[in-house]
């Protein structure tokens, strides 16, 4: 998972701790103001969506059923035709007024979009139609309007090389987020408006364009049911266990961290905000080896690294478990029966919540664990919201998977 050292840090360990220590009073997330998103053509889709609507009391009228491929993965057409083009028409239908501000991706839907093939990019379509265009009229043209055609050949050749190179991969629900948003690069990533992080920075997007959007999936429809109950279970008689934090090297006395380094440290940040919360005992680890088998009974919170595609089993999780492990492509699959990705496998253990990136995210693009520790354990906001304003990047490769409504450590009364 490589480090992109052209991309400045988020932010520093001091702002973060700044963050951190700010009152939450932002409303939690209502059954009323989510959306669910279903698949008429795949299996058991359309039951789990309307099994989790009636636990949680979701409005009848908030499902969007959509007819797309079920395989894990599609091309950025069919998600264009398929998935974005009907959920913008049915919440243009629904309209403001009635509030929206969450997605729930069901079982079924599309996990990852491909990059295009040439043969298959409508930009590249579009580009090689006027090149061929140009290159006839090349051969009848002469003086400057020879030279202006040469030119402009040159302009599109660069441009279409240039678009071939470009990262347009993403996770489905990352592009969903921006579906009320008419028009954005495709390239790399756009800056999550909602993040702490950069609440003092400008972005591109603004709040009234940004949806949550969280995911209902697994690996069989039984998983997907246990996530529901789970997390309704939970919220009735609170989350128990303890929580892990898997650190590859002693904490820094400096807080000027990038990359690596600074996600490290927030581990280490994490484990403290936990503790002083009194929420649950703490286990920090602060070595070069990873949590061994057996090493993390009766987990309820989890954040640590790195391990490739290499689920390790240290872990009994608690009912209701929260966790996710910082790694490239941890969520690349949900359903291949060979893989040990973490997102799948912790899924199969029995986490109730996680995160990963479907392709490779660059380590910037997590959440940080400190923050998002912090957040979900003050209890004001519920899972899904306090993924949006941790999460640092939109139109990108991050997934959660779990009910966006689910609140561990609502406050009593809420």
């Amino acid at each position: 998972m490589p480090w992109n050292a052209s991309q400045k840090p988020i932010c520093t360990l001091l702002l973060l701790v700044s963050i951190v220590l700010l009152p939450t009073v932002a409303r939690a997330l209502a059954p009323e103001e989510v959306v669910v998103i279903a698949n008429s053509r795949a299996k058991n889709s359309l039951a789990l969506a309307r099994y989790y609507m009636r636990q949680r009391q979701i409005p009848t009228s908030n499902l969007i059923t959509i007819a797309t491929t079920w395989d894990e993965h599609c091309s950025r057409q069919t998600y264009d035709r398929e998935i974005r083009q009907p959920v913008r028409k049915a919440l243009d239908r629904m309209g403001s007024e009635q509030g929206i501000r969450a997605l729930v991706t069901v079982y079924g839907v599309p996990l990852a979009i491909q990059s295009p093939a040439p043969e298959e990019d409508p930009h590249l379509l579009e580009i090689d139609q006027k090149l061929e265009v140009l290159e006839e009229e090349q051969q009848q043209a002469e003086g400057e309007r020879l030279g202006a055609i040469l030119a402009e050949i040159k302009r599109l050749t660069e441009q279409r090389s240039l678009y071939q190179g470009m990262e347009t991969r993403a996770a489905v629900d990352s592009e969903l987020a921006l579906v009320l948003v008419d028009s954005y690069p495709l390239e790399g990533w756009m800056p999550n408006p909602f993040f702490l992080g950069f609440r003092h920075q400008p972005t591109l997007l603004s709040r009234d364009e940004v949806l949550l959007v969280s995911r209902l999936d697994g690996p069989d429809p039984a998983t997907v049911r246990r996530l529901v109950d789970d997390a309704i279970h939970t919220e009735q008689q609170g989350l128990q266990g303890r929580a892990c934090f898997d650190a590859r090297w002693p904490r820094p006395k400096t807080i000027d961290l990038t990359g690596y380094a600074f996600y490290d440290a927030s581990l280490h940040a994490a484990a403290e905000v936990v503790r002083q919360s009194g929420r649950m005992p703490v286990r920090l680890d602060a070595t070069s080896d990873l949590f061994g088998p057996g090493d993390c009974p009766d987990t309820a919170l989890y954040s640590g690294w790195y391990s490739l595609a290499r689920y390790v089993d240290a872990f009994t999780w608690a009912r209701g478990a929260i966790g996710y492990h910082i790694a490239s492509s941890e969520c690349a699959t949900l359903k291949r029966p060979d893989s040990q990705v973490w997102c799948k496998r912790m899924l199969e253990q029995g986490v109730a919540a996680t995160i990963g990136p479907v392709y490779e995210p660059y380590v910037q693009a997590f959440p940080p664990p400190d923050l998002f520790f912090s957040i979900l354990t003050k209890g004001y906001l519920s899972l899904g919201e306090t993924y949006l304003v941790t999460l640092p990047f939109l139109s990108w490769q991050m997934v959660l998977i779990g009910d966006p409504l689910y609140q561990p450590f609502a406050p009593s009364g809420q």
